[in-house]
C-alpha cells in the first residue's frame, strides 16, 4: 500500500511538472519571426539583377530551401544536428553526452545546441556563455518547435545565420563568396558554409583565408567520418582553393533597378535578359573609353512585336560623376533632331500629300520670316522624296509639315503615347527638325511603331505590366514605305549589308544630341549620345558617333537579322510616270515671290576681273538670296537687291541666284 501510493505521488508529480513545463513553454515570449530581406529586381527568367541592402546596411536575401543544394543540408544537419528531425528542440542525448564528457575532462568539451537552440540565439542575438542566456534559449528552442515546423526552423536559419561581416543568410553568403546562387554548390563550398556561422569574424575568407581553410577542411572530415562524402570526394574538396575575396552583388541595370524599387519594395521582375543586358553595358563602357569623360550614353532595346524591353543601359557608369552617370539618359528630354523625320514622311504618305516617289523641291523657300536651310547649306533642286529622307534634307520635310499643318504632328507624338515637350507651347515648322522635347524612350517607341506597321504601344518594362491596346499612328502602307526608304541607307563600315535594317540618325542643332534609331523584323533599338548637361559636343553626328553602336547592340540582340516585312497588299510600287497625277510632283506652299530677274550683269557680258568682285543688281524675288558661281556657294542670306560677287579668276561663269521661294535666275559671263 505505500508502494502504490507513491507511485500515484510520482506520477502526480510528473504529471504535474509536465504540465507546468508545458505552461512554461507556452508562455515564452516570442520574439519577431519575420524579418525584412533585401528587395531584389529580377529579369525576365528570375535572374537576379541588383539588390538592396536591408536595416544597418545588412546583405539580407530572401532565400527558401527549395533552392539550396541538398548537399548542404546534408553536412549541415551531420554537423549540427543529426537528429533535428526528431527531437523537440532540445537533445536530451546530445545533452547527456556533453555533460559526460565535461565531468570527465573537467571542462567543456562538446556542446548540446541543436539547430532549433542555434535559431533561438540568432532570433534574440543573444550569447551562449551565461547559464541565463542557455537556459533562455533552450526555452525559446521547445517553443519554436511547438510553433513552427522543420521547414520553416531550416527556413529562419538559411535567413538568418551570420557569414563574417554584414553578410546574414546562406544565400548573401553564396553570392558574397562565391558569387552565384546556392542552388549549386561544390562539396568544398557547402563546406565551408557549415563552418562560417559557427565563428563568423574569425573565419572571414577575406580576412583569415587560413582560417576559413581549415574549418572547412574540418567539416569536409568529418563528413567522410559520417559518410556523407567518400574519401576521393573529399580529398578533391580540400584541394579546391578558398575564396579569400568577396564578390561585389550584382548591379546590373542600374537606372530601371532604381525606377523599379520606386515602385516600392519586394521583389521586381523585369523584361530584361540579363545576359544582353550586360553585354550592352560592356559595350556602352569600352564605346566610350578614351572620349571625353562629360560624355554619356544611353541605349534601348526592345521586342517590338511584344513592346517588351530586353535592355537598357541609362549611362555608361552608373558610379562617374562627371559625365553624371546616375541620370538616367533613356529618359532624358532631348531635342531629336532629324529622327523625326520619318513621322513626317510617314503622314504625309497617308494623307496623299505624297509618295516615296513623288518630286520634291530643295530650293530655298520662306514661311513668313522662318527660313528654313538644309544642314549643309546645299540645295539640291528637285529630288524623289524618298531621296530626300534619306539625305535628311531640312527643307523637303518643311515644305510637307507647312502641308499638313505641325499641329498633325504633335497630335501624332501624343496617339503615340509619346511625352513632346515643345519649348514656346505651340507647334511651329521647325518641330520636324527635332524642335521639341524627346526622350530615348519616346523614340524608340515611335520607331516600334513604325517596325509594327504604324500600331503604336507604349514599351514594357515589367513584367507584371498588363500588355497595352495599340493605337494606330500610320497605315501599314504608309509605316512600310517609311522603313523600306530607311532600309535604302547604307549601314555604317563593317555592319553588313544594306536592307537588312531600316534606320535613321540625328543630330540636333548645336552639336548637342547624336541619335540613331532602326529596327528590323522583330527587334528595334535606339541609341543618344552627349552630354547630360546639354552643352554642345563639337564635331558630334549621329552618323559618325551613334549609328555604329546601333547596330552593334542590334546584332547583340540576335545571331542573324530578321527580315523586315513585305509590302501591305494596298502598297503603290510604281515609278514617278505611273503614279497619279497630283503625286508625281510635291506642289508645297511658301511665300509667293515676285518674278526674280538679274538686271547686272546682262547675259554674256564680258567683264573685267576686279579684286573687290564683280557687281550684281536683281529685280525681284524675296530675301534673302543665295549666290551660286558654277553651281557652288558663294555667299547666303543676302538682303539687298544689289551686291558685290567675289569672283577674281578669268574664264566663262554661269552666276545663279536662288530666293527665298526657290525661283532662280541666272546670267552667263566671260571675266578678262
Amino acid at each position: 500500500m505505500p508502494r502504490l501510493a507513491a507511485l500515484v505521488v510520482l506520477l502526480w508529480a510528473v504529471a504535474l511538472g509536465r504540465d507546468a513545463a508545458e505552461d512554461w513553454i507556452a508562455r515564452t515570449e516570442m520574439p519577431v519571426l519575420v524579418h525584412a530581406t533585401a528587395p531584389e529586381v529580377r529579369d525576365r527568367e528570375g535572374r537576379l539583377l541588383r539588390a538592396y541592402t536591408v536595416e544597418d546596411g545588412l546583405w539580407r536575401m530572401e532565400v527558401t530551401a527549395d533552392r539550396v543544394d541538398p548537399m548542404f543540408f546534408e553536412m549541415l544537419i551531420a554537423y549540427e544536428d543529426r537528429r533535428f528531425y526528431s527531437h523537440p528542440g532540445v537533445d536530451p542525448v546530445a545533452a547527456l553526452r556533453a555533460a559526460g564528457q565535461g565531468l570527465r575532462a573537467g571542462h567543456i568539451v562538446s556542446g548540446a545546441s541543436t539547430l532549433t537552440m542555434q535559431v533561438a540565439r540568432l532570433l534574440e542575438d543573444g550569447g551562449t556563455g551565461a547559464w541565463a542566456g542557455k537556459l533562455r534559449q533552450l526555452r525559446l528552442a521547445l517553443a519554436l518547435e511547438r510553433r513552427l515546423d522543420k521547414t520553416e526552423i531550416v527556413q529562419l536559419y538559411l535567413r538568418l545565420a551570420p557569414y563574417g561581416g554584414n553578410l546574414e543568410g546562406l544565400r548573401a553568403a553564396t553570392l558574397a563568396w562565391f558569387g552565384k546562387e546556392p542552388a549549386r554548390l561544390t562539396p568544398a563550398e557547402a563546406a565551408l558554409l557549415v563552418a562560417l556561422p559557427q565563428s563568423p569574424e574569425a573565419r572571414r575568407p577575406d580576412r583569415h583565408p587560413e582560417a576559413a581553410r581549415a574549418a572547412r577542411d574540418r567539416v569536409l572530415k568529418r563528413m567522410e567520418s559520417a559518410g556523407v562524402i567518400d574519401a576521393e570526394t573529399a580529398l578533391a574538396a580540400r584541394r579546391e582553393p578558398a575564396p579569400e575575396r568577396r564578390h561585389p552583388f550584382p548591379q546590373i541595370a542600374p537606372h530601371l533597378a532604381d525606377r523599379a524599387l520606386a515602385k516600392g519594395t519586394g521583389r521586381h521582375r523585369l523584361t530584361l535578359d540579363r545576359d544582353l543586358q550586360q553585354s550592352l553595358e560592356r559595350l556602352a563602357t569600352t564605346y566610350m573609353q578614351g572620349r571625353d569623360s562629360r560624355l554619356s550614353l544611353a541605349m534601348i532595346v526592345a521586342d517590338h512585336r511584344s513592346g517588351e524591353v530586353l535592355a537598357g543601359v541609362g549611362s555608361p557608369s552608373y558610379a562617374a560623376t562627371r559625365g553624371q552617370g546616375f541620370v538616367d539618359m533613356t529618359r532624358a528630354l532631348r531635342s531629336p533632331g532629324s529622327t523625326l523625320k520619318p513621322l513626317v514622311y510617314g503622314l504625309a504618305f497617308d494623307r496623299g500629300l505624297a509618295h516615296p516617289e513623288t518630286l520634291i523641291s530643295d530650293t530655298p523657300v520662306q514661311f513668313g520670316t522662318y527660313a528654313p536651310q538644309n544642314f549643309d547649306g546645299q540645295f539640291r533642286g528637285e529630288l524623289r522624296v524618298a531621296r530626300a529622307l534619306q539625305l535628311s534634307l531640312n527643307i523637303p520635310v518643311v515644305r510637307l509639315t507647312d502641308a499638313m499643318g505641325p499641329a498633325h504632328v504633335m497630335a501624332a507624338l501624343e496617339t503615340a503615347g509619346l511625352s513632346p515637350q515643345l519649348p514656346g507651347g505651340q507647334p511651329g515648322l521647325a518641330l520636324s527638325l527635332g524642335g521639341v522635347g524627346l526622350s530615348l524612350w519616346d523614340m524608340v517607341t515611335l520607331y516600334a511603331a513604325l517596325a509594327e506597321g504604324g500600331a503604336a504601344r507604349p514599351l514594357r518594362w515589367q513584367m507584371d505590366e498588363a500588355v497595352p491596346s495599340a493605337r494606330r499612328v500610320l497605315s501599314p502602307r504608309a509605316a512600310w514605305q517609311v522603313g523600306h526608304v530607311l532600309a535604302g541607307l547604307a549601314p555604317p563600315p563593317q555592319a553588313g549589308p544594306p536592307g537588312r535594317v531600316a534606320y535613321k540618325t540625328g543630330t540636333s542643332y548645336g552639336h548637342r544630341d547624336a541619335w540613331a534609331l532602326g529596327y528590323d523584323g522583330r527587334y528595334v533599338a535606339g541609341v543618344w549620345i552627349g552630354r547630360p548637361d546639354g552643352t554642345p559636343v563639337p564635331g558630334a553626328f549621329g552618323g559618325e558617333l551613334a549609328a555604329p553602336l546601333l547596330f552593334e547592340a542590334l546584332g547583340r540582340a540576335r545571331a542573324e537579322p530578321v527580315p523586315l516585312p513585305a509590302p501591305p497588299p494596298d502598297t503603290l510600287l510604281v515609278s514617278n510616270a505611273k503614279l497619279p497625277v497630283p503625286l508625281r510632283r510635291f506642289g508645297g506652299s511658301g511665300t509667293k515671290a515676285p518674278s526674280l530677274q538679274v538686271t547686272f550683269p546682262p547675259e554674256g557680258a564680258r567683264l573685267s576681273a576686279d579684286a573687290r568682285g564683280v557687281p550684281v543688281k536683281l529685280r525681284g524675288g524675296v530675301p534673302p538670296f543665295t549666290l551660286l558661281a558654277d553651281g557652288a556657294v558663294l555667299a547666303t542670306h543676302q538682303r539687298g537687291p544689289e551686291f558685290l560677287v567675289p569672283l577674281q579668276g578669268v574664264g566663262f561663269t554661269t552666276l545663279s541666284v536662288i530666293d527665298a521661294t526657290g525661283q532662280a535666275g541666272r546670267v552667263s559671263i566671260e571675266l578678262r
